[in-house]
């Protein structure tokens, strides 16, 4: 299988702990005590994930073509 990146949203909670969710794949998402330990705790989600067909065939057709993440104050 090809590598191909994946968009990844991370945020500390309040306890310090690091929340990742790969908003790609439903219910993907882990967390660690650093920034490092969390992004190889998702790297392991969504390998099991891509166990799924339908995350495959996600996997395949995956192609983004413009990326933003942005904040608004309410």
């Amino acid at each position: 299988m090809a590598k191909k990146n994946f968009p990844l949203l991370i945020e500390k909670d309040e306890d310090g702990f690091y929340v990742v969710e790969c908003p790609v794949f439903d219910g993907c998402y882990s967390q660690g005590r650093t920034l490092d330990e969390a992004r190889q705790n998702i790297l392991e989600v969504i390998e099991l994930c891509l166990a799924e067909k339908k995350n495959r065939e996600l996997f395949d057709e995956y192609q983004p073509r413009e990326l933003s993440f942005h904040l608004i104050a309410v």
